[in-house]
Parts: C-alpha cells; structure tokens; sequence
C-alpha cells in the first residue's frame, strides 16, 4: 500500500461511544468499494463519555483508522480543522459522525468528482430531523445569509473535497471559524449531489439553538461588516425621526395644541437614545473582541494523543 492515501476521511467525534464501531464498519465497507488505499481520520472533541476509547479499540484493528484526541473541547469546525490537518488523501471526504451522513454516499459523491470537479456537496433532499430543527435551521440560514452576504444551503459539512481544496483551507487562520462559509471563500469549481439523509443512529444532536446563534455569530461577525452598516442605517433613522418629533412638537407648540411640556416625553427620549447608544457600541465591542481574540495568535487546536498517525 503507498504511504499516501488516495482518499481520506475526517470525521469529528463528540459523544458518539455506540456509534463510532457502525460508523467505522460501514466506512470499511463503502471505502473498499473505491480502494483498499484510504484512511479514516476520527477526531474526538473531549468527548465526555467513552468516545475516545471507542476510537482506540478501532484503531488497534486497523492501522488505517487514526484517532485524534482533542486537549479539551474546541467545537466541531475547529476537530473538523485538527482532522484535516492530518488528512493526506487526494480526496477528502469530511461528515459528521452520527451516520445522518450515510457512508454508503461517498462512493457516489467520489463518481461525480471525477467528472472533474473540485468540490461535490452533499445536498439532503429530505431531511431526517424534527420539525421544529428543520424550522430553527431554516431561521438561521435566513438570517445568516441576511448579515453574513454569503450565500449558502443548508447541507451541513457532508462533501468530497480535492486536496489542493484542503491545501488551501489549512492555510486559512481565522480563529471565528466555520468549515463550509471558508470553503466556499476559497472558490473551486463546486457542485451539488442529491444524497440520502439518515437517521441517527443514537443519541441527540449537541447543537442547541444557543450554540447555532453563537455560531452564527461568530461566522457573520468575522466574515461580514454588515451589522455595522446597519447600525449607521439605524442611526441614521432614528436621527430623522427625532427630527420629525422635534419639528411636530415646535409647530404644536406654537399652535397651542402642547399647554404643558411633558416629563414622560423627556425621560423617553433619553432612555431610547441611551439604549442606541449603548447597542451600537455593543456591535462595535464584538467586533474589536473578535480582533483581540485573533491577534493573540492562538493555536486553532490542541492534540493531546494520536493513534496511528505518521508524520
């Protein structure tokens, strides 16, 4: 076998102890259909139950699975990151791995790559969640495309990527990461396949729809100066608005419909001005915090143990 692997997969790992042995058999499995020359990249988050060790017992039966344990929880864009760190392929395929992206797709995601593309998403045509999931991540896309001005599906991280893709994705720094929103900076050309969405195979999706705002965020505020110039739009709004208040309460003051100048009015134009105020410079502290935290040029991830990795 050629120490370089013809495909690679990276898969992030956070609390998935029942399901790394299925998700490893059906990669086994579907892998072998393309080649016997492939590697299976598992990076464990900090898993607090059993993960890593499901990882181990994996990695001791085959010297093609390599394990990554994560020094502490970084998030899944970041064990995403470490994974492809490592990955050698000259194609790699990245998916989640509680088996919703079904490994029996990536022979079909590899077929359509070699009709020349760079890039071959995985697009769910129906997906397996609850409705209220489906409903929250349509919200959230919404918004984000809104503020962020990227254009993006809503297909999650499930693709087959070339390594010169991957080359160039390592070389990205940004500290406020998310897979898809750097891959699609990086250009390529790209292409989209229908895939089957599957079930999850055991437990509950880690995402809450806190962690997704704080995501989101993250992904705007570090791609996007538009919440800026939404506060100058703002601004400027409620500047002409107070114009138009302060020109009607001259004229009824002059024409005798205001006797007696209220207190209510004063208080609420202070404290509405006032909480403006402090909104916009809100906006700007998280972007200068996002500027503090990249400056310290802190690592992206720290492993604290590799199985059967080779540098």
């Amino acid at each position: 076998m050629e120490n370089k692997p013809h495909i690679s997969v990276v898969s992030p790992v956070y609390q998935a102890e029942k399901i790394i042995t299925e998700l490893v058999r059906q990669l086994h499995e579907n892998l072998a259909a393309i080649t016997d020359n492939y590697e299976i990249i598992l990076v464990n988050d900090a898993s607090t139950d059993n993960s890593w060790e499901a990882v181990v017992v994996e990695c001791t039966k085959d010297s093609r699975v390599k394990g990554i344990n994560l020094s502490r929880n970084f998030g899944q864009h970041y064990a995403i990151t470490a994974g492809l760190h490592y990955a050698k392929g000259d194609w790699v395929v990245v998916m989640d791995c509680d088996l919703q992206d079904r490994p029996d797709e990536i022979p079909n995601l590899y077929r359509k790559a070699q009709e020349g593309w760079d890039i071959v998403y995985a697009r769910r045509t129906e997906r397996q969640d609850k409705f209220t999931k489906r409903l929250f991540s349509k919200l959230f896309y919404a918004v984000f495309m809104y503020l962020s001005g990227i254009k993006t599906s809503n297909n999650g991280n499930f693709g087959i990527y070339h390594s010169r893709v991957i080359a160039e994705y390592n070389k990205m720094k940004e500290y406020a990461r998310s897979f898809g929103t750097i891959i699609q900076y990086l250009g390529f050309n790209s292409c989209e396949i229908n895939v089957i969405h599957g079930k999850r195979f055991e437990g509950k999706s880690s995402y809450s729809l806190t962690k997704l705002i704080r995501l989101a965020a993250d992904i705007i505020l570090s791609s996007s100066d538009k919440p800026l110039k939404l506060t100058i739009k703002f601004g400027l709004f409620v500047s002409v608005l107070s114009f138009l208040l302060a020109l009607y309460n001259i004229i009824a003051k002059l024409t005798g419909i205001i006797q007696v100048v209220g207190f209510t009015t004063t208080i609420f134009s202070i404290w509405f001005v006032g909480g403006i105020i402090l909104f916009v410079l809100g906006i700007v502290g998280l972007y200068i915090e996002r500027i503090f935290t990249q400056v310290k040029g802190r690592q992206l991830f720290i492993v604290k143990e590799e199985i059967n990795v080779i540098n």
